[in-house]
């Protein structure tokens, strides 16, 4: 998700001038796009079969519900995201072809229309800052809990 960002901010910056690198990137950025929605959904399905870690007993009760709220909208924008992408990129006036891995041709599903996609390319903007930002945020706080004792590292990783 974050070489994906970060993809995404180089790309649009990159001038015409150097266009098969902006192609390039713009390639790898929705390769990367169209894996995490099915990688996601094959995650929530290894949660719900294994169920997550125990809460952490030593923590209120308004910490565990802002938790499930944030992996809710983390596991939400993951999937979202990248839907929002891929639409924007069938809906884009230019046509440019959407390659997986750079070999694949993957067929866009809706019309050409400027309207549409100048609209959903700002939703995906603006969900794709947000995604960063909720997910530096939930870094954060799990490194934070993990300096002050609590094992939250450690259990997300399964130990």
């Amino acid at each position: 998700m974050l070489a994906a960002f970060a993809i995404g901010l180089i790309m649009v910056a990159l001038p015409l001038t150097q266009l098969l690198a902006k192609i390039i990137a713009y390639q790898v950025h929705k390769t990367i796009g169209l894996l995490v929605p099915p990688l996601v959904v094959w995650r929530l399905v290894l949660r719900a079969r294994r169920r997550r870690p125990a809460d952490d007993a030593t923590l209120p009760a308004w910490q565990h519900r802002a938790a499930a709220a944030g992996h809710a909208a983390l596991y939400a924008l993951l999937i979202v995201v990248p839907v929002l992408g891929y639409l924007s990129a069938s809906t884009a006036p230019g046509q440019i072809e959407t390659v997986m891995f750079l070999l694949i041709p993957i067929p866009h599903i809706l019309e050409p229309d400027e309207a549409t996609y100048e609209t959903l390319r700002a939703i995906h903007q603006v969900l794709a800052w947000s995604l960063v930002i909720l997910a530096t945020g939930h870094a954060a706080v799990a490194i934070a809990h993990h300096r002050r004792g609590h094992r939250m590292l450690a259990r997300m990783l399964g130990r």
